[in-house]
């Protein structure tokens, strides 16, 4: 087997290289070495942050279909979603100014972009003036070039802060979830992503970062998004009878409401 290991095409070593690195491809790939542990893990958390990186980019994107189909923004929680943009923001400078690889925090760009784009949408569908809208939108952009421009000790500063914003950023989604005995519109598929998500996360940042300040957010994520994943699970038979009840008033046939039930 080794004599065909050794003997790949050029782009596929060359793409081998430069995910695992050469000592890594030699090892596993050339030599067929499974044995390398330390290669083994390396090439297992590069494998998962790739993977996760690629699901960024359509992790939000059922939550936005929500939205826009429903044109409502119902139980969604405007600080939660406010609070989750600004850790995402901060997550996403703190690691692409201290130069880690890519695929250790490459999904917070494209969540920090779709989460700006709900938040707009909540502020949009709900009874605020107009100009609310051009304010938010005018804030995530100031707070974008501050995260760019600010001295890394006060980043730093910022990644801690992540903590108690990440909390700050879950709570208030998990309260209106609990008094509303409800998730709203609240998409599944973003909460459990997330949440597998944290957990391939906590084994790419030991394996490839080893700081503390972004180990420990994802392992308070991980907890809150536990917490969601709990009440989406808890509430979902109540979503699905008042989704009932409100389809009985409108006069539809009953497979368009049966198709409008699965979208949920």
């Amino acid at each position: 087997m080794t004599a065909i290991t050794r003997n790949l095409p050029w782009f596929i070593k060359d793409l081998g290289t430069y995910i695992i690195g050469k000592e890594c491809y030699g090892s596993l790939v050339e030599d067929l070495a499974l044995t390398d542990v330390k290669c083994l893990k390396y090439s297992i958390s590069k494998g998962l942050g790739i993977g996760i990186v690629l699901g960024g980019v359509v992790m939000k994107l059922p939550q936005l279909l929500l939205v826009l189909r429903a044109r409502s923004a119902r139980g969604l929680s405007l600080t939660a979603f406010s609070f989750e943009t600004l850790a995402y923001a901060i997550n996403l400078f703190y690691a692409f100014r201290n130069n880690f690889p890519f695929s250790t925090y490459g999904e917070n760009l494209f969540l920090t972009f779709q989460n700006a784009w709900i938040t707009s949408l909540i502020v949009h569908y709900s009874s605020r003036p107009r100009k609310s809208l051009y304010t938010a939108v005018g804030a995530m952009a100031i707070s974008s070039f501050l995260l760019d421009v600010i001295p890394l000790p006060a980043l730093a500063f910022l990644q801690l802060a992540t903590l108690p914003i990440s909390i700050f950023s879950k709570l208030p989604q998990i309260r209106q979830n609990y008094r509303a005995h409800s998730t709203g519109q609240l998409s599944a598929f973003a909460v459990v992503s997330q949440l597998v998500g944290c957990l391939a996360r906590l084994f790419t940042t030991i394996q490839e970062v080893g700081d503390i300040l972004v180990l420990s957010s994802f392992i308070l994520a991980l907890v809150l998004n536990g917490i969601l994943s709990f009440q989406l699970w808890l509430y979902w038979d109540v979503d699905a009878r008042k989704l009932d009840t409100e389809l009985e008033k409108i006069p539809l046939p009953s497979s368009s409401r049966k198709r409008i039930r699965l979208t949920k």
